[in-house]
């Protein structure tokens, strides 16, 4: 057989051997859903699966992360994600909301990254307009917004409850953002490029960390859009800002002087790739 005609055959085979291989290769997910937990394996097998089906039918490839936050719980939380079809991770130990989050959405591989809470207290068509706002490119960050027209949140809970999350977010409004905005929301979004630059910036570990990721985006340019929330479960532990409001003031001054430092502006490199 002439020289041409075997490196024409070897060039074909080559081609349908490069072709199946890819074939062969798991998709990666579209979307990616990181849920912190302590000692919450009740609420995830309750109020996983309704997620879990409203997924599959809107026909999204999806990955679900459980990150457990050193949960006392006898294997139970493992036992859940196991029997969900989720990804585990688990902290040596007990280390906070912040650190928990951080480490689901740098392991993350969709490309888009939402966080919420354990007892999925948002109705499902919350996920589907958040993606949507991050797909058409609107926004790089999107957050639930509990006092937006819409929303149905803050007739449904507690005065007590009521008061302690206007408050923090009064605080917080006047300290570090310069105007109100719902921080503590347990809904927000990130496109893949955002959530990797906020994550590897962030350092708070505790309550006050959602307060950091608007503060790293807002200091990177990162694009941030609001949408409003329903609520559908009250199962999960709310923050105590009254209980906790020490360690909360120290965080929050803690993000003011990181910020005033430079500490949470990007390497160029970074930035270029958030823009592309």
């Amino acid at each position: 057989m002439p020289v041409a005609d075997v490196c024409r055959v070897c060039l074909v085979a080559l081609t349908f051997a490069h072709s199946y291989y890819l074939s062969q290769m798991p998709l990666s997910p579209l979307v990616s859903i990181i849920i912190p937990s302590f000692n919450d394996s009740s609420s995830l097998q309750k109020q996983l699966p309704g997620l879990i089906s409203w997924l599959e039918g809107n026909d999204w490839r999806f990955e679900l992360i459980i990150v457990d936050d050193g949960s006392d719980d006898a294997g139970a939380t493992a036992a859940a994600a196991k029997e969900l079809g989720c990804i585990y991770l688990r902290n040596a130990q007990n280390s906070g909301k912040g650190a928990t989050v951080r480490a689901g959405m740098l392991h993350a591989k969709g490309d888009f990254c939402v966080f919420t809470d354990a007892d999925i207290p948002f109705e499902y068509d919350t996920f589907g307009s958040l993606i949507k706002m991050l797909q058409n490119g609107s926004c790089q960050m999107v957050m639930g917004d509990r006092t937006l027209p819409g929303s149905v949140y803050f007739r449904k809970i507690t005065r007590r409850r009521k008061l302690t999350s206007l408050l923090f977010s009064f605080l917080v409004g006047k300290v570090l953002l310069q105007g109100h905005m719902d921080t503590q929301c347990g809904l927000k979004g990130f496109r893949k490029e955002a959530a990797r630059l906020v994550f590897s910036l962030s350092r708070i570990r505790g309550f006050a960390s959602d307060v950091e990721w608007v503060v790293i985006a807002k200091a990177n340019g990162i694009t941030i859009g609001h949408i409003p929330v329903r609520l559908r479960s009250q199962e999960g532990a709310s923050v105590h800002v009254f209980r906790h409001a020490s360690a909360m003031i120290l965080d929050l001054i803690r993000i003011g002087w990181n910020r005033r430092a430079g500490k949470y502006r990007s390497c160029q490199d970074a930035l270029e790739n958030l823009r592309r």
